[in-house]
Parts: C-alpha cells; structure tokens; sequence
C-alpha cells in the first residue's frame, strides 16, 4: 500500500477502535512523559504532557486516517476558534489541513460497484483510479465520456456520513479533556453546528442543489465560471461534474498587478453580492476553491457543499456594521453588532469596546480612501494580535452566532486572498453599491 494510500474505516466500531487505540497511545505517553518530568523534580500540567510532540503526531495521524468528521472539525475549529485554541492544538489542526489521505484502488472499486453496479465503468471512456485530489470527506477523479466530454467525480470516503456525529462527539472528548479549549468557550454549540455543516457537505444531493441555486444567482456573470452537475451520474455519495480547465488561484501572484487587482476586486465584489444580494454564501475561502483561466479571464468556482443561506435580518445587520465604519461611527457598530447577535450574554462594557474595536479594524479596508494595498498592509497581524489580547480575558469571552462565525471566515479569506495576490482594491468603491 503506497504511503499516502490508508484504507478508510467505514464501520462505527472499526472508526471508534481507532479513537480508543489513540485514547491508549495518548495515555501511555502521558505516563511516561509524566514520570520522566516529575523524575527531574518537575511538576509538569496534564495539558503539557498531553500535547507533547509525539503526541501531536499520533493525534493528526490518527485523525487523517479517519478523514470525515473526526478531519473536517479541526479544520473547522482551526478557522473558527482562531488564536483561542493552544499553539499545541493550532500545530495539529494545521497538520490535518495538510495532510489528506487516498483510498487504496480495492476500496475504491468496491465503492463503485456498490454504488453505481458491475458495469459502473460502461458510461465512460476513461476514469482515472488515481484521484488529483482529495480531502476531509471524499476524494476527487478523472474522467471521460464516450463523448469525449471531461468530469470531475467526487466520491464520498465510506461510513463518513454515518459516523458524523460520533466522530465529533469522539474529537469533542478528546479536546475537553485534553484541556485545550477554554472551558467558558460554547464548544458545544460549535460542534452542534460542525455537524449540521458536515451533514449539509455530506449530502452530494444538497450539494448539486447549492450549486445549481448558485449559477441561478450568478445569472450570466461574465466573470465566473459554476461547473455543472451529471445528475444522471450523481447521488448521495457520488457528485459527477463537469472538469473545467483553471489554474490554482495563487498563480496569479505571478500575473501583473493590474490582472491580480482584477482578479482581486471580482472576488471581494463577489463576496459582497453573496450576502446583499443572493443572500446565498459559499462560506469555504479555502484557496483550493478558486481556480483562474487566464485565457478567458474568468474564475472557477468550486465546492459548493458549505454553501450557507443568509436572512434579511443578518445582511441588514452586516450592512448596517460595514457603513457604521465607513462614517467611523462606533455607536451604530455596537448597534449593528446587538442586531446581528453578539453581545446576547452580560458582557463587560470595556470587553464589548474591544470587540468593536476589531470589526473597526476588519473593515480598513472600507473606510479607506481609495485603493488598499493588501500587500503592504499589515491588518492580518493587528487583527491576530488583537484577538490574542482579547483571548486572554478568557471569562469574558463568549460563542459569536454560529452565521457570523462562516461571515467572517468568507470575509477573511478575501483579504488573505487579496494580500497573497499583493493586490490593490478599491473596497469601499466595491462596497458603496449598497449603503442604504
């Protein structure tokens, strides 16, 4: 089996084997590293010898073989939860992100037939055994048809749907005991929404459904490119579109600054119509999502599986915040802040003027007259070393609506789109479409 080939354990038990040998593996080291410490009269915390090097390895080993659930909550968690989660953690969900394991060749025609039947490969000219991607939830193919018409076929990883819910229980365990997560921090509100998010993404019917609503929205868009479902060759675990030729996106940081401006500036513009006006929200930035053709100038949009719908009442609310800051009005940020849902629990009137005082920050890039340097800016770093200071009144922190939680991961992929691109845009321009 090649080193990157992990057959997937579909069953419960087989899935929850894995977390207990992890559990045993996790608990001997402990022990061992305990003894060593307390041995040269140091008295180490339980957190420290959870997370010691080779314990990090173990964990993001074991959770890539799982994929799913147990992989997609800490990418989900690695976004979400920001600098509130220990460095230890951070290198782990970082490792996850990185680290995507294949199907071996006999688990995935064993897939196939069940899926698609004996002569499953009758449709097709041609399909590729080796996916060229692969991710949390499944894993991507070549092929053709008889009509030489080229595909992309998502097949899902087996037994991820079933185990979602005890895959994240399993994780929730392992991180609450492990002590890595502020205890006033609403991990179960988060997780309750990883797994309705994961349920959505696990659906390829639900998927197929997003993305056909997406090119309705886009309408004939010039600038973007939706590819299009197979339905004949499409269910539940299998979504077969059409392959559509790009680039990665960040091999525009190569083109000129005006294509990387362009490319830049439709991407923001997009980003606004997705919440004012389609109120319909690809809410996964994840660069692998964007592809460009250079040819056509067009960008492809990809994965549609975490699209989010957005209500009146969010994008009013999101309107209402973005102008606030164009007027440099932190009164009706707050105001803005209280319709969107933040500020629900008793909060410290000094802790609510720090929070404020970040989206003021987050919305620079609006206020600022003219075209901002997303190269040159420094407002990624700010707003991390903000949100380390405000991570350490760990009492008063609290669980941001889960809606806004996807609002502002979407938002900050733009911008670290924008700076991987050095890309100059005028956002406030961009934005001023739909001040009210």
């Amino acid at each position: 089996m090649k080193n990157n080939e992990v057959k997937v354990p579909s069953g419960r038990l087989s899935r929850l084997s894995k977390m207990g040998g992890l559990a045993s593996r996790l608990a001997g080291n402990v022990l061992f590293e305990g003894a060593k410490q307390l041995s040269k009269g140091q008295s180490p915390k339980l957190q420290q010898l959870v997370m010691t090097p080779s314990n990090i390895g173990h964990v993001a080993e074991k959770l890539s073989q799982l994929r799913g659930a147990a992989m997609k909550v800490g990418q989900m968690l690695s976004m979400d939860a920001g600098d509130l989660v220990a460095p230890e953690l951070a290198e782990v969900l970082a490792k996850l992100r990185s680290d995507a394991k294949v199907m071996p060749h006999k688990q995935l025609i064993t897939l196939l037939v069940q899926q698609w039947g004996r002569d499953w490969l009758a449709p097709f000219a041609q399909f590729e055994l080796r996916p060229f991607a692969a991710a949390s939830i499944g894993q991507v193919h070549l092929a053709y048809l008889d009509t030489g018409e080229k595909l992309a076929v998502k097949i899902q990883y087996p037994g991820v749907r079933d185990s979602i819910d005890s895959d994240i229980d399993n994780v929730a365990t392992l991180l609450k005991v492990s002590r890595l997560i502020p205890a006033n921090v609403k991990l179960d509100t988060l997780l309750a929404e990883a797994k309705a998010q994961l349920h959505n993404e696990a659906d390829y019917h639900f998927e197929a459904e997003q993305i056909g609503l997406y090119q309705q929205k886009l309408g004939d868009n010039p600038h973007f490119i939706v590819p299009k479902v197979y339905s004949a060759l499409s269910n539940n675990n299998i979504l077969t579109m059409q392959f559509v030729e790009g680039t990665p996106i960040e091999s525009v940081a190569q083109a000129s600054q005006e294509v990387r401006n362009l490319v830049a500036s439709r991407l923001m513009e997009l980003c606004f119509k997705e919440l004012f006006e389609f109120k319909l929200l690809q809410s996964d930035p994840n660069f692998a999502n964007f592809q460009y053709q250079a040819d056509s100038e067009k960008i492809v949009l990809l994965d549609f599986g975490a699209t989010r719908s957005i209500s009146d009442k969010l994008a009013q609310g999101y309107r209402q915040l973005m102008e606030g800051a164009l007027k440099h009005d932190k009164e009706q940020m707050a105001a803005a802040a209280q319709q969107i849902g933040f500020f629900q629990d008793a909060i410290d009137p000094a802790h609510k003027q720090l929070i404020i005082d970040i989206f003021y920050q987050a919305c620079e890039p609006i206020y600022f007259d003219g075209e901002y340097d997303f190269g040159q800016s420094t407002l990624a770093k700010r707003i991390t070393e903000a949100g380390k200071a405000m991570s350490t009144q760990q009492n008063e922190w609290h669980t941001p609506p889960t809606d806004a939680i996807f609002i502002h991961r979407k938002l900050a992929g733009m911008y670290l789109l924008a700076a991987k691109l050095k890309a100059k845009v005028n956002v406030g321009q961009l934005f001023s479409v739909y001040q009210s």
